[in-house]
């Protein structure tokens, strides 16, 4: 809440104090009196989303209804060590805060609520002395705690579950025991090369092929596993507009920005667009302090009342899981989803979110909506790019939730139940891929992860550079999502159960792993093929080579039939052709596998930012998106 729920008479009182101050005409507190009878939002809340008032003048015509002065916070005398005595969070739900003691004993105290004698009683004596009051917005307040408790929160938002459950944090990267087994492992292939390296090299040609096949050949089998049922949880446009909007939750948008002030001026729109009563939806945008180019583009573009400005105090690692921890800290959602800078979503997304939360049961912990991309036919690569994500979101996702298997997140337009994401520690701000993190973390922990039929617009990347950086960063999350995991393995599958725990180590770990192999799989397939039979023959057994070619062939073919599985849906049948040079695609993906490797080592928090908002073509938002009910 902006400054929490007033009596009818407060806001009566507070209307008669707009009329007689002629800020606001009969007309406008029709318009304000509506749109609260419609959500049941306080008064004070609708008057300030719908952009009738300013915070400013509120706080003041407040000040007057309450008897009290206006506490100016930004500006007043703090005693920061006498505030961290409390608990900035516990505060922050009670709406009051306090600034400082007075020579005289007495403490100055922040209160975004009115002053009853009971609370008053309450408050003296938490401090333990008189109280003198002064009125704030609970904007105000929640401002002015990132402030004096920034070291906290920042230390909180990258330092909780590595304390908490050091275990389940990619801050370490390699466990004691996995250091041993890989030194070990090291010794063991090192002195086979030495001694048998021929006999060594066809080891590793078949561990290899069976690598490559078993990835690709799993992804197969749970997409054609998705096309056979329709998992996804089908919400009709019926049911979207029986919505009251006073029935509706609160909702949170989390949007993380870095170095995104060339895409505000598209995103501020696309998420005004939202179909949810303003009264009810923050949007929070989280920006780096440092950052001051997007903190003013967000200024520029004069986003609606509701979205705010979120500075990230710095620290490390500078990621997004670290910027989400620290949203997370001041969402007052019910519901709470994530949105990225290049991201357009459906209309009616959050209401069908909120459906979708109804008809599930508590484990219920997340809802995905899919992706797609305004820009997959702009080139060769970013044909290629939405080939592979609607195979995965139409598919590879849908076939998991048939099987009931751990469901890797997607990084935007997932939504929560905030409690229950709280209760599961956040994101992990030291790990690439914090989203298929969480996706695990919730399965061992008995939650669920659903798909809903909504899709948020997005951004294909259209340069190689660009695509190896992004596909690096991911699959470094995977390598640190399978490592993390791994440390121990009986616990896991304790939990989850030994097929769930397969399927993790194939999709999770295998997809890095599958990857690493495609470039030297390449290179002995065209020896292979180039080499005569006779001089190969003399080096390895010609049988071998021939059943690791063969192999290579299997994959690549599955991979291609995903590929183009991933157009049918969507009808988008003018880029099935490029379905062909998939296996070129994963020439791409093996190099990002390589520098994922040797970062996971070298820079294993290193998060390289994806550039965006460079595509020639401009989203077209009026475009209808289908959702065909599956099979082949």
């Amino acid at each position: 809440m902006a400054y929490g729920a007033h009596p009818d008479a407060d806001a009566t009182a507070l209307e008669r104090l707009l009329l007689t101050s002629g800020i606001l005409g009969d007309q406008q507190i029709s318009v304000a009196r509506a749109a609260q009878a419609r959500t049941g939002a306080p008064f004070d809340e609708v008057l300030v989303s719908l952009g009738l008032v300013s915070e400013r003048i509120l706080r003041s015509l407040l000040a007057r209804e309450w008897g009290l002065p206006v506490l100016d916070l930004a500006t007043t005398d703090r005693d920061e060590s006498f505030i961290r005595q409390w608990s900035g969070q516990k505060l922050l739900a009670q709406h009051w805060m306090p600034v400082r003691r007075n020579p005289d004993g007495s403490v100055v105290v922040a209160t975004s609520r009115p002053v009853t004698p009971a609370r008053r009683a309450l408050i003296a004596a938490e401090v333990e002395a008189a109280v003198e009051f002064g009125a704030v917005s609970q904007w105000d307040l929640r401002q002015f705690a990132l402030s004096v408790f920034r070291h906290e929160i920042a230390d909180e938002a990258a330092n909780a579950l590595s304390r908490r459950s050091p275990l389940l944090s990619a801050k370490t990267v390699l466990s004691r025991g996995q250091v041993a087994g890989f030194v070990l492992l090291g010794l063991v292939a090192a002195g086979a090369v030495a001694l048998w390296p021929v006999r060594t090299a066809e080891v590793l040609i078949v561990a290899m092929s069976l690598a490559f096949l078993a990835g690709t050949v799993f992804r197969y089998v749970v997409a054609v596993r998705g096309a056979r049922f329709d998992m996804v949880e089908r919400i009709s446009d019926a049911e979207v507009g029986e919505l009251r909007d006073r029935d509706l939750p609160r909702y949170t948008v989390l949007v993380p920005l870095y170095q995104d002030a060339h895409v505000v001026s598209r995103l501020v729109p696309n998420l005004a667009r939202l179909d949810y009563p303003p009264e009810k939806l923050e949007v929070l945008f989280l920006v780096e302090q440092e950052d001051r180019a997007t903190q003013e583009a967000i200024d520029a573009a004069r986003p609606p009342a509701n979205f705010r400005v979120i500075s990230i105090p710095p620290g490390e690692p500078q990621t997004k899981p670290r910027a989400l921890n620290v949203g997370l800290f001041f969402a007052t959602g019910e519901h709470l989803v994530i949105f990225d800078a290049q991201d357009a979503p459906d209309r009616d997304q959050l209401k069908k979110a909120v459906i979708a939360f109804r008809r599930g049961d508590a484990r219920l912990v997340c809802v995905q909506a899919s992706l797609t991309n305004f820009n997959a036919s702009e080139n060769t690569l970013t044909r290629l790019s939405t080939l592979e994500s609607t195979s995965w979101f139409d598919y590879v996702l849908a076939g998991l939730e048939a099987l009931d298997l751990p469901m890797p997140l997607g990084g935007t337009s997932n939504h929560f139940r905030t409690a229950a994401l709280i209760e599961l520690g956040g994101w992990d701000p030291h790990n690439m891929t914090e989203d298929a993190d969480l996706g695990i973390r919730a399965k061992a922990l008995g939650y669920q992860v659903g798909l809903i039929n909504s899709a948020t617009d997005d951004e294909a990347i259209t340069s190689a550079g660009v695509f190896i950086k992004q596909r690096t960063r991911w699959l470094k999350g995977y390598l640190q999502t399978a490592l993390l995991h791994a440390r121990q393995p009986r616990q896991l599958i304790g939990k989850i159960g030994l097929r769930r725990f397969a399927s993790f180590a194939v999709l999770v770990g295998g997809t890095p792993l599958a990857a690493l192999t495609v470039i030297p799989l390449w290179i002995a397939a065209l020896a292979i093929l180039l080499t005569p039979t006779i001089e190969l023959a003399e080096l390895f057994p010609v049988g071998l080579l021939w059943a690791a070619f063969i192999s290579f062939v299997i994959g690549n073919s599955a991979l291609v039939y995903l590929a183009m599985m991933g157009t049918y849906k969507r009808g988008q049948f003018d880029i099935i052709a490029t379905a062909v040079l998939y296996p070129f695609y994963m020439i791409l993906m093996s190099i990002a596998a390589y520098r994922a490797v040797v970062q996971l080592f070298s820079k294993p928090h290193l998060w390289e930012r994806t550039v965006r908002g460079r595509s020639k073509i401009a989203p077209d938002q009026t475009a209808v998106r289908t959702y065909e009910v599956g099979g082949l």
